[in-house]
């Protein structure tokens, strides 16, 4: 079994005495880096910034020893980790499911996840395990607020091996109305545009958000939600096509 050290982020203080507990039950070192002041000898403080700049900060606190490094947001509970961590025999780099029990997320995630099984158009930054080799070699990371796709897009760019994890997954609550939806759409959806701005992934990964601008629209068959999806795709691509590229959001 490699020897995985957990890199938790968070934006404040909600969840953190929760997750440390978490993670010390399970035996894993790690560390919290923290936009606020928290009194544990595991958090250290940094002014939020945006998530690349925590994961650019906190590597250095990845001791030696460490052969694997995970990403894991504070507000999720782990689920599964021998799983992933059986993956980083074949792959170099795994990201696993999210579990999402109520809201427009639940239904997306049923589109997207079959596709992921297959095509690895985006990463869930949640819970992402790697090699020691592909941490090092994806830092630093740019200003971008799509940090997981792209660390992701630039693993597959230097010929690592990818796989996307379904038995180990993360549980955590997301949007709950159409109107989050939609916001949060345009989020991800802009930060995955920013990433690869960055990143040469394959091919078929650049192929496939060229022909998003088509496809959006197509989502409002799926109700709502899918309505909530294809406004906040379509915001997010107007303010690509403006060079409008926000660190924070």
């Amino acid at each position: 079994m490699r020897k995985v050290f957990f890199l938790v982020l968070a934006r404040d203080s909600r969840h953190v005495e929760r997750k440390a507990s978490e993670l010390e039950g399970m035996g894993l070192p790690f560390v919290v880096i923290c936009g606020e002041k928290v009194d544990h000898p595991k958090v250290v403080h940094r002014e939020p910034r945006g998530k690349w700049d925590a994961i650019n900060f906190g590597s250095r606190f990845v001791p030696d020893d460490a052969d694997a490094v995970a990403l894991n947001d504070v507000d999720t509970k782990v689920h599964g980790l021998e799983h992933a961590l059986s993956h980083l025999e074949e792959a170099d780099l795994v990201y696993c499911r999210v579990g999402v029990e109520e809201g427009p997320q639940v239904k997306f995630y049923r589109i997207a996840d079959p596709i992921r099984r297959r095509l690895h158009v985006f990463a869930s930054g949640e819970l992402m395990i790697m090699r020691r080799e592909v941490f090092e070699k994806v830092l630093p990371i740019p200003p971008c607020i799509a940090e997981d796709s792209y660390i992701l897009f630039k693993a597959l760019e230097l010929g690592y091996r990818a796989r996307f994890c379904t038995k180990a997954y993360t549980t955590t609550r997301r949007t709950e109305s159409a109107e989050e939806e939609a916001a949060y759409k345009a989020r991800t959806t802009l930060g995955i545009y920013q990433a690869l701005r960055y990143a040469r992934p394959p091919p078929w990964i650049r192929a496939f958000y060229g022909l998003l601008p088509l496809l959006a629209p197509l989502l409002a068959v799926a109700g709502e939600e899918g309505r909530a999806w294809a406004r906040g795709m379509m915001r997010a691509l107007s303010m690509a096509l403006k060079g409008h590229y926000p660190t924070k959001f």
